[in-house]
């Protein structure tokens, strides 16, 4: 049985659809459908959740040590329009005000569960500005990346 042109071409369409679908990021816009994307993405919700919390209350208190824990190191940021890759902890909490902007602290502080941007690399939060996502044997989320 050969196919016609058109209905070739109508299921060559809807097979790469299916796969731009499946890697294209979701926005959720409640915290229900936000939790079903999670757990639809990564097995489970909380730990999210859980992550964000705790970040925005660490940031918001200005706790360089608490903030230093949430990190996957090394991290590679830019400060002043240079590359540096933060080694670890200690790192960080010395470099924590070029790290940590203003802008950085704005949109943690903007942003909700609800709202956050995720597909299968993660979560993000103000359009990119931090990356977080389990990493490592032991699966624990971490801040993978923060782009001011």
């Amino acid at each position: 049985m050969q196919m016609s042109g058109n209905l070739m071409k109508k299921r060559i369409v809807a097979a790469l659809a299916s796969v731009l679908i499946s890697k294209t990021p979701v926005l959720a816009q409640t915290a229900i459908e936000m939790n079903q994307t999670l757990d639809q993405l990564f097995g489970e919700h909380k730990p999210y959740a859980d992550f964000l919390t705790r970040l925005q209350k660490a940031i918001a208190a200005s706790d360089k040590e608490s903030i230093a824990e949430l990190i996957d190191y090394p991290l590679q940021i830019k400060i002043g329009g240079k590359a540096v890759k933060i080694k670890d902890k200690q790192h960080f909490v010395t470099d924590y005000d070029e790290v940590i902007t203003q802008t950085i602290k704005d949109v943690v502080a903007k942003q909700t569960y609800a709202t956050l941007f995720v597909n299968w690399q993660g979560a993000a939060i103000g359009d990119g500005k931090i990356w977080f996502s389990s990493v490592g044997k032991n699966k624990k989320i971490r801040v993978t990346a923060i782009n001011d």
